[in-house]
C-alpha cells in the first residue's frame, strides 16, 4: 500500500485541516501519513486528542525545522517524536516568538513600500495557522493583485536581499538533531537534492542524521538512485513525501498524487511513541 510522509496541514502553510488530511488519505488508500508542520505539533496533537489518529490508517507524529547558515538552509523532519516532550515543546514556543516577530516586521516592511496589507488581513484569510510566515503574506499580496503568483511576489520581495525579507530564527542543525532525538525522534533530512552541497550532506550523516528523504516529486530516478544508495552505504533510513501544501499551482495537488511504498514508512511507524 501507498505512504506519505511529508504533508504540510494549516497548523503550518498547508491549506487542508489536519481532519481534512485524514479523510483524504484514507479516501486514496494510504497506509501511512506523516504530518510535518513547521515548527509544529499542534496538528498532529489535535489528531490524536480528538481520536482520529485511530483506524486503519497509520499516523507517524512528525514536525519540521529549518535550519542552516547564511550559505545553506536544511530542512530536518522529526519522526515518531513525543509530541509533549517538554524540551521540544519550550523549543517550539521559541520558534514561534521569534516567527511572529519576524511576521510584523515583514508587514511594516511592506506597508512602508506602499502595500496594503496588515496582519489581521493575513490572520483572517489564513484561518486557524498557528506558523505563520512569508507564504502566508504572498498569498494575500496575490489575491490582491499585486503579482501573479506567490513565486514572483517572493522574487521581487520576500527573498534574501529583496526589500521586503527578514531573516527569521534558525536553529544549528546539530542542535536539531539533538532536540529530535532528545523527543525520542529520528532526524530526517529533508529533500536533500535542493542543498546542492554533497559535502554539507554528508556533514549532517556524520552529525546524527537517522533518515533521509530519497523520494520527492521533483527528483528524477537517478536523484532517487543516489540518495538510495547514501542511505544504504551510512545505514540511513529512507523516507520520502510529497510535501503537500494544498495550493493551486503547486504540485502534487491531491493527497495520493505523489506516495512512497509502505516498506519504506513501516520503519518510521512506532505505536507506543505516538503518544508516549
Amino acid at each position: 500500500m501507498p505512504s506519505d510522509l511529508h504533508i504540510h496541514s494549516t497548523f503550518s502553510d498547508g491549506k487542508d485541516t489536519p481532519e481534512e488530511i485524514v479523510e483524504a488519505a484514507k479516501a486514496a488508500g494510504l497506509r501511512y501519513i506523516a504530518i510535518t508542520d513547521h515548527d509544529s505539533v499542534e496538528g498532529v496533537t489535535a489528531l490524536y486528542e480528538s481520536g482520529y489518529a485511530s483506524g486503519s490508517l497509520r499516523i507517524i507524529p512528525g514536525v519540521g525545522f529549518t535550519a542552516g547558515d547564511a550559505q545553506h538552509e536544511v530542512h530536518i523532519l522529526g519522526y515518531n517524536i513525543d509530541i509533549y516532550d517538554a524540551g521540544l515543546q519550550e523549543k517550539l514556543e521559541e520558534i514561534s516568538e521569534a516567527r511572529w516577530a519576524r511576521f510584523t516586521e515583514i508587514v511594516e516592511l511592506l506597508q512602508k513600500l506602499g502595500y496594503e496589507i496588515g496582519e489581521t488581513e493575513v490572520l483572517t484569510d489564513e484561518g486557524m495557522c498557528k506558523a505563520v510566515g512569508r507564504s502566508h503574506v504572498a498569498r494575500v499580496l496575490v489575491k490582491k493583485g499585486y503579482f501573479d503568483s506567490i513565486r514572483a511576489c517572493f522574487d521581487q520581495l520576500l527573498t534574501r536581499g529583496k526589500p521586503a525579507y527578514v531573516p527569521h530564527f534558525r536553529l544549528v542543525p546539530e542542535d536539531v538533531i539533538e532536540l529530535i532525538k532528545g523527543a525520542g525522534g529520528i532526524p530526517v533530512l529533508a529533500n536533500p537534492k535542493e542543498l546542492d552541497d554533497e559535502a554539507t550532506v554528508a556533514h549532517l550523516i556524520a552529525q546524527g542524521i537517522g533518515g533521509i528523504e530519497a523520494f520527492y516529486p521533483t527528483y528524477d530516478l537517478a536523484d532517487t538512485q543516489h540518495y538510495l544508495g547514501l542511505a544504504q552505504q551510512h545505514g540511513l533510513l529512507v523516507s520520502g513525501g510529497s510535501d503537500y501544501r494544498g495550493f493551486a499551482g503547486r504540485q502534487p495537488d491531491a493527497i495520493g498524487q505523489f506516495t512512497i511504498e509502505d516498506i519504506y514508512a513501516e520503519n518510521f511507524y512506532r505505536p507506543s511513541q505516538a503518544m508516549a
